[in-house]
């Protein structure tokens, strides 16, 4: 997004000279988006970026996924996969479970207390919900603190490390691409500001204030990145510590936006899930559905209809309020809710009428569409409930 923002030292022209107190030369780098056609920052290291001491193998963990054959609904009970004190040796970068996958974005869910390594996703940007807890995210660009609500977007090859705070555990909902993800481009304007009818602008997007400088020598980074069969790691050892940056400036950075400074569009009668779209990637995009008034024509039905996305899978997370449409249905805080394309969906028995007359919803989920059909990781099969299909029949298969 074409939001310029300067942070430390940097020299008044670009590519020119930046000299240390001692005389010396600050080492400038271009982080830049398709082929460097498009965003991009400038970073003036204190050391060289490109050294590297070593790279050995990372062994990633499982990301094998399995077809949604038969053709199915399906309901994740994500809380069931970090059980006791466990995650107070889990971190959001290692820890993480894979939920759901294509070829376009993989969805995975950690639950942690300790620090995570230095990490980089060298394959696409990630946008990281936090559905509870707090700390802060260091970065090459500085530290950008985040809470319960947040979404964290992390460019692609951001050096990062996740530090959560406080004696709750950090849950987080990690949404990686193969792309980019940005505002929905209907919001942003041919030079990429955010346009009044956006339900959000800059001033709710929080980026580093201040360089943060790292010390150390031989510092490990865990990378991700792709092989000739698909994801693969690398562990690369820096002489140097890689948080080196003295100062930066322009539109390609991480930042933090709260779902609560989202805000809703409604209207007389039900609106289509377009309206509640936050951000996008390649093939996929993310909505919020956040508290706010419903629909107000006098003949209203405020949940909603059914329907048949015949292009995407709808991934629903369930991560605060009540979702009035899924009542019934064993749906609670950290449930996901799959509906594949191919497949009529909506509200369970009896919502349909109990919402008439209901003028505000109090609900919190992170919705993701995908344009192709999605796969179960590890974590998904592990969390599933076996009989949310059949909750709207009331029974079983052949009952």
């Amino acid at each position: 997004m074409a939001y310029y923002r300067q942070v430390g030292d940097v020299p008044p022209k670009r590519h020119t000279q930046h000299r240390r107190p001692d005389g010396g030369l600050y080492y400038e780098e271009l982080m830049g988006e398709e082929g460097f056609s498009s965003d991009s920052s400038l970073l003036y290291h204190r050391n060289l970026p490109s050294a590297l001491v070593d790279s050995t193998v990372w062994e990633l963990p499982d990301l094998e996924t399995e077809p949604n054959h038969p053709l199915r609904p399906r309901h994740l009970k994500l809380h069931e996969l970090f059980g006791g004190q466990e995650w107070q040796q889990h971190d959001v970068v290692t820890g993480r479970r894979l939920v759901l996958g294509n070829a376009d974005v993989r969805i995975s869910y950690a639950v942690a207390g300790a620090v995570s390594p230095l990490y980089r996703n060298g394959i696409g940007d990630e946008c990281v919900y936090v559905e509870s807890g707090a700390g802060v995210v260091e970065t090459v660009f500085g530290a950008l603190p985040f809470q319960q609500g947040d979404y964290v977007i992390l460019p692609r090859a951001t050096t990062h490390r996740w530090v959560p705070q406080g004696e709750e555990p950090v849950r987080a909902y990690c949404i990686e691409a193969n792309s980019h993800i940005t505002p929905p481009r209907r919001y942003l304007s041919k030079f990429g500001q955010l346009l009044e009818h956006s339900p959000y602008c800059e001033r709710d997007l929080r980026g580093p204030a201040e360089p943060l400088l790292g010390a150390g020598s031989d510092v490990e980074v865990l990378v991700k990145h792709r092989g000739s069969r698909g994801i693969v790691g690398t562990r690369f050892v820096y002489p140097e510590h890689p948080f080196d940056v003295v100062g930066w400036d322009g539109c390609l950075y991480p930042y933090a936006f709260n779902v609560a400074d989202f805000e809703p569009i409604t209207g007389r009668v039900h609106q289509p899930p377009p309206v509640h779209q936050v951000f996008e990637g390649q093939n996929f995009v993310i909505c919020n559905f956040v508290p706010r008034k419903v629909d107000y024509h006098p003949l209203s039905i405020p949940v909603p209809y059914y329907h048949s996305n015949v292009d995407s899978d709808e991934v629903m997370f369930y991560c605060g309020g009540d979702y009035e449409a899924r009542k019934g249905s064993g749906i609670g805080q950290g449930s996901i809710s799959l509906h594949p394309g191919g497949h009529s969906h909506g509200p369970q028995p009896g919502a349909y009428e109990r919402s008439i007359g209901v003028e505000f919803f109090d609900e919190l989920a992170v919705m993701v569409d995908t344009f192709r059909p999605l796969e179960l990781g590890e974590g998904g099969r592990a969390a599933e409930d076996p009989g949310y299909a059949w909750t709207w029949a009331g029974r079983g298969p052949r009952g």
